[in-house]
């Protein structure tokens, strides 16, 4: 389990300094919310906010919905060529990927596996999908203290992830250990250093490795992705370190927007009660609730691009080379593009716009997988139980990149 934060009494309110103190690259800037008013204040005096990081370089930090969404959209201005991270790539350990490639090579290779995501095949998953839900639920304890993260939102996910790879289903823990590792740092409580941190990863690519050549050797068309990328024209030659990078991309884009979304939706029904009865008044919200979930949550902070060509946006002169990052979770509490941004609405008609799935050509390829799954779990959730109540404070994780959830005490009320 990562290591959690809460509050950190050392952070001083974001509008009693001066701005060019404000420091998104802590790792504690989502504790306790504290990124809302960061955030609210860069959109307000200074929405594309420059950083020169002795961490991460020279920065600009796009904090506008509509800012972000011409960054987005402008992929022959800003690349993702490299890494969609603000750090730069470890040349000693890159993990090309195809969300960090520009066209045509990103285009090929996310050809090859969006055919797992196909509405057709999303049509046959749902009744599986809503068995495991079934299976979940039944086995939790009623009206005694447990963590939802644990036992609900991990374990959704990790199943469904060993589903998409035919992962052996005894190993899939392993799935979510290798997610977390994959996006920690030295101060996340998964590893210890970096190098630790390389060594559990490599670990990773035997062990797919392995299942790779299974898959190589036998005729193509089973349909899980590692059988997709074996024999995918464009990537059935990966190098070693590329099928890693596609694998962690895989392995995280499936893990972290779906398990914090699950996490995230109990803890903004209890905080806002008048919307949880509105929900057990009206079930029919659930679509529209998991896209409201999904904005308000905003699980992957941000996303980086690196500008190709001296470019301006808004006010500022961006140099070729200098990193652009789009901070979604500020994008989606922008109030001049979501009416009352800051109130959980499960009813919001602007729901679907949110930025969370990112948009253009890396618009999350899995988008619809992560909404079916949320809504089969509040339709299932909703046939058992009034309350599932939330009795302790969460645990957020020790990263500006994941915004996410170590612990959730609940309790279930029928």
């Amino acid at each position: 389990m990562s290591e959690a934060v809460n509050q950190n009494d050392e952070r001083p309110d974001p509008y009693s300094i001066p701005i060019n103190e404000i420091d998104l690259m802590r790792n504690d800037l989502f504790a306790d919310d504290y990124h809302v008013r960061v955030f609210e204040r860069l959109r307000k005096e200074d929405p594309v906010y420059f950083q020169d990081h002795e961490l991460g370089g020279r920065i600009w930090n796009v904090t506008r919905y509509e800012d972000i969404m011409t960054v987005d959209t402008d992929h022959e201005v800003y690349s993702s060529d490299g890494t969609i991270i603000i750090d730069d790539v470890d040349e000693d350990f890159p993990l090309p990927m195809f969300i960090a490639m520009d066209p045509p090579k990103h285009d090929k290779q996310r050809m090859e596996v969006s055919p797992v995501v196909a509405p057709s095949n999303l049509a046959v998953m749902e009744e599986s999908i809503r068995t495991r839900v079934q299976e979940i639920l039944d086995s939790l304890p009623r009206n005694e203290e447990f963590n939802w993260v644990d036992h609900v939102s991990i374990e959704l996910t990790t199943q469904m992830l060993a589903t998409l790879f035919d992962f052996p289903f005894e190993d899939r823990s392993k799935l979510t250990w290798w997610s977390d590792v994959a996006t920690s740092n030295e101060e996340s409580g998964h590893v210890e250093s970096e190098e630790e941190r390389q060594a559990i990863l490599i670990e990773c690519l035997e062990y797919f490795t392995r299942l790779w050549n299974e898959r190589i050797n036998e005729p193509p068309g089973r349909g899980d992705l590692i059988s997709m990328l074996a024999h995918g024209e464009s990537t059935k030659n990966m190098e070693p370190m590329e099928y890693l990078g596609n694998l962690i991309l895989l392995i995280v884009g499936g893990n972290d927007t779906t398990r914090n979304s699950i996490t995230g939706g109990v803890k903004f029904l209890n905080d806002n009660p008048d919307e949880y009865q509105k929900l057990r008044d009206n079930p029919g919200l659930i679509p529209n609730m998991v896209s409201e979930i999904i904005r308000y949550q905003t699980p992957l902070a941000y996303m980086r691009r690196t500008a190709l060509k001296d470019t301006k946006l808004g006010d500022k002169q961006i140099k070729q080379g200098e990193k652009v990052v789009m901070w979604y979770v500020s994008g989606n509490r922008d109030s001049d593009f979501f009416t009352d941004a800051d109130s959980f609405l499960i009813d919001r008609k602007q729901a679907r716009r949110h930025l969370s799935f990112g948009f253009g050509i890396h618009r999350c390829m899995g988008n619809r997988l992560a909404e079916m799954q949320l809504r089969v779990l509040w339709e299932e959730i909703m046939q058992r139980f009034h309350t599932v109540e939330v009795v302790g404070k969460p645990l957020t994780v020790h990263s500006n990149f994941v915004k996410g959830y170590s612990e959730l005490p609940v309790v279930l009320r029928e």
